[in-house]
Order: structure tokens, then C-alpha cells, then sequence
């Protein structure tokens, strides 16, 4: 249940991460970069899994000219593809023998139909699928302490598309509406990081979700240049009050990976209006998200799709 925190939890509450390590997917642009640089500015270092590694590099670059002292590695990673997770998880036991922070951030979103290299649909296998896997494969090295976390990035969009179908992820019997498909991979975010908590040992990791709001992304611009005419309009008549900078939108994400108060399977976002501005407070996602018996289920589909099985702890 939401819990009554402080109203106003900035980066400048950030705890002292110095001696931290944190993997963010999806850091060179928007949520994942402003929350890479804020951890630099508290002393994390970083390694940044990007799709395309010279963003990532010239990422890299801006954080460090912002924050001089910060460590930071790019690591190529593409989440449509379970050959690329793997070797980016190879990649990263490479470089570090624990990593405090994972935070599964990048994502596609509302694309027309499309499948992923290992044919699963795109929204889905990008934005769960992929995370997923690359959780199991890097979830020996968080140290147990509740100052770990997996944090996995959902959105409000969460809601959209109705109960999902686990027996038709790939939109075979029915039309493809990529708002649904989008909404079901957003609600498998959060019924992942619910069931993982389930399974986690109870001195830690934890595992949190979080989503930013109405952040104005790339990504949101992009999947906005898609809708119709009429919705364009409309969505830019009211978009001063919807939407929030990418910084104030990575804030629930930080809170969820930084607060000590923060417990695991809680989820974080903006306390505005519908979620969708504001400072992060711990709020309450769907109904079908907390279904434990459809969590457990997407959970085998998940192992099974991907073959990936999370590591005893």
C-alpha cells in the first residue's frame, strides 16, 4: 500500500553512492541519462547498457564533463535480442564483481507491429522479455542488502488494453493494437517485479518499480508524432500540464533505487494529478497487476520463452 513519504524527495536526497555500482539500460537519452547523471553526481559508478553504443559513448561523455569524477562504462545491449543480453551480461561480469543497482529502464513504445529478433512481438519482448532475461543473467552480483535493487521502469499506461492475454502474446487471433501492446508489456514490468520480490531472500535485494509521469521524452515525442492529426491537437493543446522534464521524470526511478525507506515491491511515481507530474511518493498500480496467480504464470512463460532461470539466492 502507498505510503506516506516525504512530499518533496529531490536528487539532493540522494543517499552517498560512492563505491556503487549501477547498470541502466537505455541511459544514453531521457529517464535513463538524467538518471545516470544524477547517481554520478552522488558517486556511483556507471555502466550504461545502450542499443547503440557511439549515443552511449557520447552519453558517457556528458556525464562526465557534468560530473568530472565520475566512472563511467558503455556496454552494448539489445533487448530484442536474447543473443546480445546475454553477452552484455557476460560484458558485465567482466567488469565488475557486484553491481548495486540494476535499472531496467529502456523500452519501446507504441510501435506498429513488429517482433523482436527472436520473434517474440516487439513491445512485449523488448520492455519484459528482454529485461527479464537480462535480471536472471546479472542477479548474482547485487550484494544481499536492502541498499540493493532491481528497478524496473513501467508507466501509467499500464492500465490501457485490458486483461492481458498470456496464450496470445504475439497478437495472432486478433487485430494488433499497439497501445494495448504496450500497455500489457508496461503491466508485465510490474508483475515481474512483484513476483521476483517473492522470490528474492528476505535481507535483500529489493525489488521496486517506478514510472515517471508524463515525462517529455524522446520516446513520448516519438510515439506521439504516430497518432493521428486529431490527437496531436489535442494532446498539444494540453501538454504544458501533462508533462514534466525528463529530470523531474527520473525521480521516482532514483527514489525507488536510493531511499533507504523504500520497501520492496513497492511502486513508485509522480504524486500530481493522475500521476502524471509532481514529486515521487509511493503510489498503487492495476488491480490485474497484483494477481499473483497470473504473475506466477507469466513468470514460467517468461523462463520458458526466454530461457533464462533466475539463480537460486
Amino acid at each position: 500500500m502507498p505510503r506516506p513519504l516525504p512530499a518533496r524527495w529531490t536528487a539532493r536526497d540522494i543517499p552517498d553512492q560512492r563505491g556503487r555500482t549501477a547498470v541502466i539500460t537505455g541511459a544514453n537519452a531521457g529517464i535513463g541519462f538524467e538518471t545516470a547523471k544524477a547517481l554520478a553526481h552522488r558517486g556511483a559508478s556507471l555502466i550504461l547498457a545502450v542499443r547503440d553504443p557511439e549515443k552511449g559513448k557520447r552519453a558517457a561523455a556528458a556525464i562526465t564533463s557534468d560530473a568530472e569524477a565520475a566512472d563511467v562504462h558503455v556496454v552494448h545491449l539489445d533487448l530484442g535480442s536474447l543473443r546480445s543480453i546475454r553477452a552484455a551480461a557476460e560484458e558485465v561480469h567482466a567488469t565488475c564483481s557486484r553491481i548495486d543497482l540494476l535499472i531496467n529502464n529502456a523500452g519501446v513504445m507504441y510501435t506498429p507491429y513488429g517482433t523482436t529478433q527472436d520473434g517474440f512481438e516487439l513491445q512485449f519482448g523488448t520492455n519484459h522479455l528482454g529485461h527479464f532475461a537480462l535480471t536472471g543473467l546479472l542477479l548474482d552480483l547485487p550484494p544481499a542488502t536492502p541498499a540493493s535493487r532491481v528497478v524496473t521502469v513501467s508507466s501509467a499506461g499500464h492500465r490501457v488494453g485490458g486483461p492481458i492475454d498470456l496464450a496470445d502474446l504475439e497478437w495472432r487471433t486478433r487485430p494488433y493494437n499497439r497501445n494495448a501492446a504496450y500497455g500489457h508489456s508496461k503491466l508485465a514490468n510490474l508483475m515481474f517485479t512483484y513476483e521476483l520480490q517473492r522470490r528474492l531472500p528476505a535481507d535483500g535485494p529489493l525489488a521496486v518499480a517506478a514510472h515517471p509521469g508524463g515525462a517529455d521524452t524522446t520516446g513520448s515525442r516519438s510515439a506521439m508524432s504516430q497518432a493521428s492529426a486529431v490527437t496531436r491537437a489535442a494532446f498539444a493543446a494540453v501538454r504544458p500540464f501533462l508533462l514534466q522534464s525528463p529530470a523531474m521524470g527520473a525521480l521516482p526511478v532514483l527514489r525507488a533505487a536510493t531511499d533507504p525507506d523504500v520497501r520492496g515491491g513497492e511502486y513508485h511515481g509522480p504524486r500530481g494529478f493522475q500521476q502524471s507530474r509532481g514529486y515521487p511518493r509511493s503510489v498503487r498500480s492495476s488491480a490485474q497487476s497484483y494477481d499473483a496467480s497470473l504473475q506466477r504464470r507469466l513468470w514460467a512463460l517468461s523462463e520458458e520463452l526466454t530461457g533464462v532461470a533466475f539463480p537460486s539466492r
